[in-house]
């Protein structure tokens, strides 16, 4: 491998390295949730791309194999994140539909005879 393509690919690191202490303090000064959780996948996406780099530089193929596994657990670490984020946003609405902080809309209630299913059909909606 010449030379600049080795300089390259180490400032691509040093780069990515910059990005991700960019994006650490992001997710620590951010004021919302959803911005903490898009920090920790973009965290997440340039510790791939890293790895990637270091697969090109070290010339150790499996090291594509640990970025892939690396990718799959990043991909489900912010899936499992947004899901107990839902999770915690609809309880603490629902605490202000309870105290009356609220009011529920009672105007999107179905009407009696607006839907009509086919005559024997057994739905669970």
């Amino acid at each position: 491998m010449s030379p600049f393509i080795t300089y390259l690919l180490t400032g691509a690191v040093i780069l990515f390295i910059v990005l991700i202490a960019a994006c650490f303090i992001r997710a620590v000064i951010g004021p919302t949730v959803a911005d903490r959780i898009v920090c920790i996948n973009m965290i997440g996406t340039y510790v791939i791309m890293i790895i990637a780099v270091l697969t090109i530089l070290l010339h150790e193929s499996w090291l594509a194999d640990i970025a892939s596994i690396y990718a799959m657990i990043s991909f489900l670490a912010v899936v499992v994140l947004t899901k107990i984020y839902i999770g915690v946003y609809r309880e603490a609405q629902n605490r202000k539909t309870d105290s009356g902080t609220v009011k529920k809309d009672r105007s999107s209630k179905k009407k009696k005879g607006t839907l009509k299913e086919p005559a024997g059909s057994d739905s669970i909606w």
